[in-house]
């Protein structure tokens, strides 16, 4: 009888086994962002040379030419109007709410910015929100009306 039984998984596993094998030989990948921002296109193939931006915890990557901080192990970057984050230089990126982004991060002045932000101009004043929104401050920063 035990001989028998082995001969059946043996035949379920090959009978299973090869759409499984065939899928995955096949590196099928889907994505769906449905009302979520695509990650930006960044890649990088070493980890860029980041300075400290001054009185400030966070570094930023001047030898890029996008935005790329970099704040407690972790990279930041403001692209197409989102913050999307990643734990290595290399991705993956990952979006991350406005509010979620480290007060520090948001707080980096425009002038370290290689793409300033630009959505805020094309949005408009919020109601409520400072002059200064949408004329080349950080969104945080701009809320926060220290610029």
């Amino acid at each position: 009888m035990p001989r028998r039984s082995s001969l059946i998984v043996a035949i379920a596993l090959a009978v299973t086994g090869l759409p499984v094998a065939t899928a995955l030989a096949a590196q099928v990948n889907v994505g769906v962002n449905i009302g979520v921002p695509a990650p930006p296109p960044i890649v990088l193939p070493a980890p860029p040379r980041v300075v400290v931006v001054p009185n400030s915890p966070v570094s930023y990557a001047p030898s890029v030419d996008f935005n790329l901080f970099v704040y407690g192990g972790r990279y930041y970057t403001f692209h197409d109007g989102a913050w999307f984050y990643a734990s290595r230089h290399s991705g993956p990126w990952t979006f991350i709410a406005t509010e979620r982004v480290p007060r520090p991060v948001i707080g980096v002045p425009v002038t370290y910015y290689k793409i300033p932000p630009g959505h805020a101009k094309k949005m408009g004043n919020p109601p409520g929100a400072p002059q200064a929104f949408g004329k080349g401050c950080p969104p945080g920063l701009a809320k926060q009306g220290r610029c």
